[in-house]
């Protein structure tokens, strides 16, 4: 039996004490919101604004499909909904680029034992990262 590649439906769960329906109606990209509650013991709230032209590239990373926020935080996503927007830094909605066939990746990769299983887009860009300039460390002039 092959494990599959991990997506978000699968991964963003009700914690244990509801019933496994509860967040049913909670479309999939929002779910990783109610999970950071539940397992982080934080208040957070996604965000309104969806940022247009932004995109984030899908990749699978340890047997699990993963984008990457411009922060360093990533999140398991989806192509059944493909958008994210970060918990960590707050960054608004965005693209979340699949390949045309998600599955035909999934199932090029399902020989290799899931620790191994690691694809990158070729077509995506660089990895990104926030142009803030970096505080300065204690005792630098």
């Amino acid at each position: 039996m092959s494990i599959a590649v991990v997506r978000a439906e699968t991964f963003y769960l009700p914690p244990p004490e509801l019933a496994t329906d509860a967040w049913e109606l909670v479309p999939i990209a929002e779910r990783v919101w109610r999970w950071v509650e539940y397992q982080q013991q934080r208040r957070v709230a996604p965000p309104d604004g969806f940022l247009v032209g932004e995109e984030a590239w899908a990749r699978i990373n340890h047997n699990r499909w993963l984008a990457d926020c411009i922060c360093g935080s990533a999140q398991i996503v989806t192509p059944a909904d493909p958008r994210m927007a970060c918990t960590e830094c707050g960054r608004g909605w965005v693209t979340v680029v699949f390949p045309a066939d998600p599955s035909a990746v999934e199932a090029a990769l399902d020989e290799l034992p899931p620790h191994e299983r690691n694809w990158s887009n070729p077509d995506a860009p660089p990895p990104a990262r926030a142009t803030q300039p970096s505080p300065p460390r204690k005792g630098a002039r």
